[in-house]
C-alpha cells in the first residue's frame, strides 16, 4: 500500500506552508504530495492567505523536491482550456522528471466559479467537456514528435496544434479519474485513466464502486491494468487525548471521523487500511487537513506507514 499526503490549501495555506509539508512528506518517506484544486474556502475558517493556484505551485515544487510525486485530486476541467492545461501540466512533468500524476474531474464547487468569474454550466455539459478534455490531453500528448493534432467537438476546437511540449513521460503523465458515479465515472476512467480513485467513502461503498470499474473495463475489453485507490481524511492520535485535539483543530467529531475517515490510533489506521487493501486498493491518500502539524505526519510515517 502506497501511502500519499492529500491538502487543501483553499482551507489557509500559504506557498511555504506547502512547501513544509511537501518535503516533509518526502523526507518521511511518502510516496507523494498532492493538492485539490479550488479557489474558495469551505466551511467555518478565513480561507487566509487566500487561494494558491495548483500547477503553479507544482511547477515549484518540481524543482524543490526530488523523489516524491506531485499531483491534483482534482483538477476542475471548468478552470483551463485544455491546451494551456495540457502545456501547463507537461512542463511541471518536465520540470520534476516525470514525477506528476494529473487528477481531472468535472468541478462541482459553484461559488468559486461565481467568485472568480468562471463559468459554471450544468453537470451534464461539464462532463461532456470532461470528455472531451481527456481526448485533447491524452490526443496532444500521444501525437509524434514533428506532427500536428486536430480535434473537433461541441466544446473545443484544436487546429494543426504543434502538440508541444512533450511530458517526461511518453504519452503523458498517469490519469487519475474519481467519484462513486454509476455509469459516466466508470466509462470515462475504463476510456482513459490509469487510476480510479473513490474519494471519501466508507469501506463498503468503496468496493462497491470498484466493481463497477471492474465490470465497465470486463465489459469495454480493457487489458491494461488500472490502479485503484482511495482518499480518505486523516486523523491520528497516540491516545485518545491527542487524538481529540487533533480532531478539534480541524473542527470535526472523532466519532464521525472513526466512521467517515481514517481516524483513532495508529493500530486503528492499520486494521482500516487492511480493509480497503482488501478490496484491491493500491494506494490511499490522507487528506492532510491541519497542514501546520507536521508531528501527525511524522506520526503516520512512524506508526502507520511502517506497517502497511
Amino acid at each position: 500500500m502506497r501511502l500519499r499526503i492529500f491538502t487543501e490549501p483553499q482551507q489557509g495555506a500559504s506557498y511555504d506552508t506547502q512547501l513544509a509539508v511537501a518535503k516533509a512528506a518526502e523526507d518521511l518517506g511518502f510516496d507523494a504530495f498532492f493538492r485539490s484544486d479550488h479557489f474558495v474556502k469551505m466551511g467555518d475558517v478565513t480561507g487566509e492567505p487566500g487561494p494558491t493556484d495548483s500547477w503553479v505551485t507544482l511547477g515549484a515544487l518540481a524543482r524543490e523536491t526530488s523523489r516524491i510525486r506531485l499531483g491534483t485530486l482534482v483538477t476542475a476541467a471548468t478552470f483551463r482550456y485544455p491546451g494551456p492545461l495540457a502545456i501547463a501540466v507537461a512542463q511541471v512533468d518536465q520540470m520534476s522528471g516525470g514525477r506528476v500524476d494529473l487528477g481531472l474531474g468535472t468541478g462541482w464547487f459553484d461559488q468559486e466559479h461565481t467568485a472568480y468569474g468562471i463559468p459554471f454550466p450544468s453537470l451534464g455539459e461539464r462532463f461532456e467537456r470532461l470528455e472531451e478534455q481527456l481526448e485533447i490531453l491524452t490526443g496532444l500528448w500521444g501525437t509524434p514528435a514533428g506532427e500536428t493534432y486536430s480535434f473537433s467537438g461541441a466544446h473545443y476546437t484544436l487546429a494543426d496544434s504543434p502538440a508541444l511540449p512533450k511530458p517526461a513521460r511518453a504519452g503523458g503523465p498517469p490519469i487519475i479519474i474519481g467519484g462513486a458515479g454509476a455509469k459516466r465515472t466508470p466509462r470515462l476512467a475504463v476510456r482513459y485513466a490509469d487510476e480510479y480513485n473513490v474519494p471519501f467513502h466508507q469501506v463498503r461503498e468503496t468496493g462497491e464502486a470498484f466493481d463497477r470499474v471492474r465490470a465497465a473495463s470486463a465489459e469495454a475489453g480493457r487489458t491494461k491494468p488500472m490502479v485503484y485507490s482511495a482518499a480518505q481524511v486523516v486523523c491520528c492520535g497516540r491516545d485518545e487525548a491527542e487524538l481529540q485535539r487533533r480532531a478539534d483543530a480541524i473542527g470535526r467529531q472523532v466519532s464521525e471521523l472513526r466512521d467517515n475517515g481514517l481516524a483513532g490510533t495508529p493500530g486503528e489506521l492499520v486494521d482500516k487500511i487492511g480493509r480497503f487493501a482488501e478490496l484491491g486498493a493500491e494506494c490511499l491518500y490522507l487528506q492532510v487537513l491541519d497542514m501546520h502539524d507536521l508531528d501527525h505526519l511524522e506520526l503516520l510515517a512512524a506508526e502507520v506507514m511502517s506497517k502497511v
